[in-house]
């Protein structure tokens, strides 16, 4: 059995690339997840679409294509996960980018 508070690894600041980034944030259902962490730092248990519950198997793909993508952080804490936005590294590799993709309205605002 794995224990629940390994670390996973996350790419360095200056080793984010532009179109990882933008592959992670053009699902909608990820981009939905990065707007709900731009509140603040979720529990993984937490990090479900207020529209209905997705399967585990589905937002853990979620969560490790943006981790992987420099988008989030995912660490352990004690018997949990918390999942928060790399707002200034994304900020200071890219500046202006995540803040424009935010400002963006949703689909379904639209």
């Amino acid at each position: 059995m794995v224990s629940s508070t390994r670390e996973l690894a996350h790419p360095e600041a200056a080793d984010l690339v532009v179109t990882d980034v933008l592959f992670a944030l053009s699902d909608p259902a990820r981009l939905a997840l990065v707007r709900r962490l731009a509140e603040g730092p979720l529990e993984v248990a937490a990090c479900q679409p207020i529209e209905g519950e997705i399967p585990k198997s589905t937002l853990s793909h979620h969560l490790k294509t943006l981790r992987e993508a420099g988008v989030i952080r995912n660490v352990p804490a004690g018997r949990q996960r918390y999942v928060s936005l790399r707002r200034d590294d994304l900020e200071g590799r890219f500046p202006g980018l995540l803040a424009a993709i935010l400002a963006t309205p949703a689909p379904s605002d639209v």
